[in-house]
């Protein structure tokens, strides 16, 4: 069994809108299925061999599909990718800034869909993976990454407004309630929900939830990568829900498991969750 996860710093100029960047490389695992959980960042998979097979998207009414190349928006739903027992690839992170400046379109176009990176990138995608993958190694690999990224870096911004709500509701971990953000930036919570939704595809208290969410799996992630024990009533206190049962049954609602299932299903990812937490943290 080979499991393989390297952490690259972007590029400055790439750093507002990629939060995280991590290549990936799995082999020996039995063939089975893992899942696409719901996070702050807007997904972009660039594959190093075999196409990443989605059996079920978090929009239950998308069709499954074969990626060379995949962008998928926020979302609430679990996504379901099928592999051989290998998967080989490079992930990013982008913020909803990094959908408007590298992508061109507002995160909100492509809430809860998985989109071929094609159908915004043109055939310049396809150029773009095929260099990828002839790169030489991970640094070189990430190079050429970032040179096709930064030929797109455009300069359309978050509306002001929406993106000073983002920045509240991620720097508290989702614990500051929608009405204080709607105050700290001047709108009522109504007019809050519709430009925030409009622009991310998540309404504020969603946006909130997920949050909350994913800093939970990074650090139970963490914790069992380090060989310490789960503590789920203590992973509750500290990520601000209520109690254990709160936990357990947002993780249901995100996963479709609870934790000690997810870590079961999910385990050989571990790994790739502990990668991603590091890479999202500061140089």
């Amino acid at each position: 069994m080979r499991q393989e996860s390297v952490v690259h710093r972007p590029h400055p100029a790439l750093r507002p809108y990629v939060a995280a960047a991590v290549g990936y490389a799995h082999e020996g695992f039995p063939p089975g299925e893992h899942l696409g959980l719901p996070s702050p960042w807007l997904t972009l998979v660039l594959t190093l061999d075999e196409p990443l097979v989605m059996a079920a998207h978090p929009d239950p009414a998308q069709a499954p599909g074969s990626f060379d190349a995949l962008v998928g928006g926020l979302h609430t739903r679990p996504a379901r990718i099928v592999h051989p027992g290998r998967q080989a690839g490079i992930q990013l992170s982008l913020t909803p800034a990094g959908a408007r400046a590298l992508l061109g379109v507002p995160a909100g176009a492509l809430a809860s869909t998985d989109v071929h990176l094609a159908d915004l990138l043109g055939r310049g995608a396809a150029e773009l993976v095929d260099r990828v993958r002839a790169a030489p190694g991970w640094t070189g690999r990430f190079a050429v990454l970032e040179a096709g990224l930064l030929r797109r870096l455009g300069d359309d911004a978050l509306p002001a407004g929406v993106a000073e709500a983002w920045r509240l509701t991620t720097a508290s971990a989702g614990r500051l309630r929608v009405d204080d953000v709607a105050a700290r930036i001047g709108w009522s919570p109504r007019h809050l929900q519709q430009r925030f939704r409009a622009e991310t595809g998540l309404g504020p208290k969603e946006a909130a939830r997920v949050v909350r969410f994913d800093h939970a799996r990074r650090a139970l992630a963490g914790r069992i990568s380090a060989g310490r024990p789960a503590d789920l009533a203590g992973l509750a206190a500290a990520g601000g829900f209520a109690d254990q049962a709160h936990l357990t049954r947002e993780w249901r609602a995100f996963s479709g498991l609870s934790p000690t299932r997810w870590l079961a299903a999910e385990f050989g990812y571990v790994q790739d969750t502990a990668a991603l937490d590091a890479a999202l943290s500061p140089a």
